[in-house]
């Protein structure tokens, strides 16, 4: 093996050897107990044999191998893949945090509850809404909560026929799933010319069944739509109710919100806007935020303030949907959030949307005359161009690009989505990134289409310098090896 040359990565099971082990369990100090029978296993788990040292190189190594904001740029459009301070975790990591247990009697845990309580009020200012819940684990789950909260509205008003959510053929792909689960059906209605809502569209889908429109804004190609209060209000006028999908409020926090808008309920993604850890380095939070009229449905043990002002107590509506998860939800992605808000403070949180939109416009303007934007014209927090004339000139797609980027040390964006724009790719910066670092990945991307016009079949076989070559993703997808073999 040259100097230069990887080892191929292997599993545990694979570096185990018989009789190899290590040793850290420490002896038992409480009284030893037999499990009753029946319930011992029948054959001992197959565990790989293993020392430290293997163990500890065999994770050192899927380290060097992963990517993720601490490495580079990772600009996912519409996923916010924003830096996380690591005074967030040195706050959710205080002994009177960690040592919590979700079942002691309340006033032993008043400080978690005032935390939690705190998080609330700031996001609801932010927000424009009156009550949240921090339960749903996740930001679909969330919308999930959101639409649950909708569904009880109405039928507490007596109008159970209210079965139809509104969306934009532009949504996240999680927005149709969610109403589905809820019980209600999608009413897809197109995007205009410049990748908004159509008005007439939406004039006509509504009717006596419309239950609500789920909608974020500004919308997944980056772009605040003008008519946000026609459209609100022509829900609200057939007696919807107005959903805001949280997913890009990274662009307007501190700007304007979408309890103003006319929105009746939000979910927030505090793994994306409010910097708490993203993807496998969660837990998530998908925090649901309500105006008064849906705050009697809000899920069970709501935080709330004594009147005397002797501390904080659990409250549960009579009408509430009940619980969508256990106890209070993930409490030490709450306490990240809370330790960023407070950081930034209020000037702090629309310095950081302005920041987001600056980045994003940045690196539009240097990509747009040799990447072709989906819109023309200003965006907000994230952009979209579209390959389809690189595609027809060179034979070089959008997933080329995508794979040539990895070469660069970059995380690729958002790609093919969404479904309205051809050969999509969808950037979004956020404001952390530095003005050197766009520069950087500018210059890269402007490398890479004018490789694409010289040597298409280089980008072919993209990427050419990391530890694996493309891979069959149309496979891994259909055909995933879930377990090992160990024949």
């Amino acid at each position: 093996m040259s100097a230069n040359t990887k080892k191929q990565m292997t599993l545990l099971f694979e570096e185990s050897v018989k009789g190899r082990m290590i040793d850290l369990i420490p002896d038992c100090d409480v009284p030893k107990k037999e499990l009753p029978a029946g319930m011992e296993r029948a054959a001992k788990p197959r565990l790989p044999e293993l020392s430290e040292i293997d163990i500890a190189r065999h994770y050192t190594e899927l380290a060097k191998r992963t990517h993720g904001v601490n490495d580079g740029m990772y600009p996912l459009g519409s996923c916010t893949m924003k830096y996380n301070p690591k005074i967030n975790d040195e706050m959710a990591s205080l002994p009177g945090f960690t040592g919590l247990y979700p079942l002691q009697p309340r006033a032993t845990v008043q400080g978690a509850m005032e935390a939690m309580q705190t998080l609330e009020t700031y996001l609801c200012e932010i927000t424009g809404m009156n009550r949240m819940t921090f339960q749903p684990s996740a930001g679909a789950h969330g919308e999930y909560t959101g639409l649950l909260l909708i569904k009880a509205y109405h039928h507490a008003n007596g109008n159970k026929d209210k079965t139809e959510i509104i969306v934009p053929d532009s949504a996240h792909g999680t927005n149709p799933a969610s109403c589905t689960m809820a019980g209600f059906k999608t009413v897809t209605i197109p995007s205009d010319d410049q990748g908004c809502v159509d008005l007439e569209a939406l004039r006509n889908a509504v009717n006596e069944k419309t239950a609500g429109l789920m909608l974020t804004n500004p919308n997944t190609v980056g772009i605040f739509d003008k008519n946000i209060l026609e459209i609100t209000k022509i829900i609200h006028d057939a007696g919807g109710l107005n959903y805001y999908d949280g997913a890009n409020l990274n662009a307007i926090m501190g700007q304007v919100r979408p309890g103003d808008m006319g929105f009746d309920v939000i979910h927030l993604n505090l793994h994306k806007t409010f910097s708490t850890p993203h993807g496998g380095g969660g837990p998530g939070s998908g925090a649901v935020g309500c105006k008064s009229i849906l705050a009697p449905y809000l899920p069970k043990d709501e935080v709330v303030a004594n009147e005397d002002g002797s501390g904080f107590e659990l409250r549960t509506s009579p009408d509430t949907i009940g619980k969508v998860r256990s106890f209070y939800g993930n409490f030490g992605i709450v306490v990240r959030a809370l330790c960023y808000v407070m950081s930034l403070g209020r000037e702090g949180v629309p310095e950081t949307s302005a920041n987001a939109v600056l980045n994003a416009n940045y690196m539009r303007v240097g990509l747009q005359d040799v990447m072709p934007m989906a819109f023309d014209g200003i965006c907000m927090h994230e952009f979209v161009a579209t390959m389809t004339a690189l595609k027809s000139e060179t034979g070089v797609s959008a997933l080329d690009v995508a794979k040539a980027m990895l070469d660069y040390g970059i995380h690729p964006p958002t790609m093919y989505f969404p479904l309205i724009v051809d050969e999509a790719l969808m950037f979004e910066p956020t404001e952390t990134e530095s003005k050197e670092t766009l520069d950087e990945v500018i210059t890269a991307l402007r490398e890479i289409i004018e490789k694409a016009k010289t040597d298409p079949d280089y980008l072919h076989g993209a990427p050419h310098n990391t530890v694996v070559r493309r891979l069959d993703e149309v496979k891994a997808a259909r055909e995933p090896k879930l377990r090992y073999s160990f024949e």
